[in-house]
């Protein structure tokens, strides 16, 4: 793959490689054509992830952005995944981070299960059982699959769960997905929509309930918003609400 060999910081060659108009024009018209398919076919998004990321790989490698005269690979993304660039970074984990023998079967299981097997590909290494993993993603459904990744990670048994369902609008989907995508910058990329989605609704219930609401609902929001911060954010939560309590 052009400019690998490169030696490279963050992701970023610290020389840039001689620009290959020719591959960088095939790769871009590449890129451009799935995408396009991916809006028009359901089914090329489930088909052809695994050549996306592998284009998206090249394509930062080579910094074919330069072409469509782009000043970084992240303004390149902006314009081609407008909506989510997330999604870009985990097509492109899927190519680096999965062995060439599991990238051949990724088909059969679909982009989001292979975004799992990337969290047990990082983890285990060299070592990584791909046959074993790979046979589990074909076999389970997608979040029963999710819990067994979590369960392998934590070394724990994950609580009790439902998968909920409920209609929207394609017109409500942007401004969901920015929520989520927000709340999962708030997070970290590890936690679920489903965690991110409740991070949204306690937000919410906490601010409605601030002045002459339900002290109850109130309670419960905020201490569901404090399991999220971070352990120095959390001692930093208490310390004040002691002060304010001594205040009182």
């Amino acid at each position: 793959m052009i400019g690998l060999g490169t030696l490279t910081t963050n992701g970023q060659p610290l020389v840039a490689p001689k620009l290959n108009r020719r591959r960088a024009l095939f790769v871009l018209s590449k890129i451009d054509k799935i995408l396009a398919w991916e809006q028009s076919v359901e089914h090329e998004k489930e088909s052809r992830f695994v050549e996306l990321g592998r284009y998206l790989c090249e394509v930062r490698a080579g910094q074919y952005w330069r072409l469509d005269n782009l000043k970084s690979f992240d303004e390149f993304l902006e314009k081609h995944f407008p909506e989510s660039r997330r999604k870009a970074y985990y097509l492109m984990a899927i190519h680096e981070h999965l062995p060439r023998e599991a990238r051949r079967e990724l088909k059969k299981v679909g982009w989001t299960k292979a975004t799992e097997l990337v969290k047990v590909a990082r983890r285990q290494g060299q070592k990584f059982d791909c046959a074993t993993w790979l046979h589990r993603a074909k076999e389970l459904p997608k979040e029963q699959f999710k819990l067994e990744v979590e369960r392998y990670l934590t070394g724990s048994e994950t609580e009790p769960w439902e998968i909920l369902y409920f209609k929207v609008y394609k017109s409500q989907l942007p401004v969901i997905e920015q929520a989520l995508e927000a709340a999962a910058l708030m997070l970290g990329t590890d936690k679920s929509r489903g965690y991110c989605l409740e991070m949204i609704c306690a937000d919410f219930l906490g601010g409605a309930h601030l002045e002459n609401g339900n002290p109850a609902a109130l309670l419960l929001s905020v201490s569901r918003l404090f399991r999220f911060l971070p352990p120095g954010q959390r001692r930093e939560f208490l310390k004040q609400a002691k002060a304010n309590q001594c205040l009182d």
